[in-house]
């Protein structure tokens, strides 16, 4: 099953609307992108806790690691960098920290809060190589922004 992204973001908007608690906002959103994808095997979110340290937040999938500081692995260069990170084989990124050793591919999206701060990172890992888009980045961005943002 590939996600239908129109109408997964059409779903998060409606679930979502007049929603304002971060965290409540990152369940809902880590759980309808983990069940839209039989490619996404672990989904969730590493809030901003610190300057320059993230801890896991909502997800769905096993277990991930409790604390990330932003110069390590592909969700500390997402958060360091403000960028997406599209990783094709997680073995081949230097520092990528391995909280599940099934996984093979990774894209990690930074969180925005309307005044424009990190607020956060959206890590989506796969147990299958170059599992990750453009078209992903592109429209889990918007779906970001649309919740975050707002």
């Amino acid at each position: 099953m590939r996600v239908d992204y129109p109408t997964l973001h059409q779903t998060i908007a409606s679930l979502t609307e007049g929603e304002t608690d971060q965290v409540a906002l990152m369940a809902t959103v880590a759980c309808e992108v983990h069940h839209s994808d039989d490619r996404f095997n672990w989904t969730g979110f590493y809030r901003v806790v610190a300057t320059d340290l993230l801890k896991i937040g909502p997800y769905q999938g096993g277990h991930g690691c409790l604390v990330i500081p932003f110069a390590r692995g592909v969700c500390g260069a997402a958060a360091r960098t403000g960028e997406v990170q599209l990783v094709p084989d997680v073995d081949a990124f230097p520092g990528h920290i391995a909280c599940a050793s099934s996984t093979r591919s990774e894209i990690v999206l930074p969180v925005f809060d309307a005044s424009g701060a990190l607020i956060g990172v959206f890590d989506i890992d796969s147990d299958q190589p170059d599992a990750f888009t453009q078209t992903d980045a592109d429209a889990l961005t918007d779906i970001l922004h649309s919740v975050f943002a707002r």
